[in-house]
């Protein structure tokens, strides 16, 4: 449900709506198109603008853009952190720790 959610929450940002929206897709224990839709409804969304800019280029467009962005980064999916540019590679607090020390003990030098 990746790609309806995303395209969601960027219709929902077309009415002003992007972080309730977010918010209430993050909330729910399981995504559907009804979960989905339910979300819009109680925003108080434009239900035909929702459904027309959910499947608009231009929201189209944002996604690809991303997901493009997201590969020239090295992100292959979420959480990515990233401590100064840098991606560690232990996802750990034992990896994260080491980069953060480096980059720290580059500002000493």
């Amino acid at each position: 449900m990746a790609d309806p959610s995303a395209r969601a929450a960027l219709a929902a940002r077309e009415q002003g709506k992007f972080w309730e929206f977010h918010d209430r897709l993050f909330a729910e224990k399981k995504l559907t198109q009804d979960s989905i839709d339910t979300i819009a409804k109680s925003l108080d969304l434009d239900m035909e603008k929702f459904k027309t800019d959910m499947a608009s280029p231009k929201v189209r467009a944002q996604i690809q853009k991303d997901i493009q962005d997201a590969t020239k980064a090295d992100v292959t999916g979420t959480p990515t952190i990233f401590i100064n540019g840098r991606k560690p590679s232990q996802r750990s607090l034992a990896g994260f720790q080491a980069v953060i020390d480096s980059e720290l003990s580059k500002l000493k030098q």
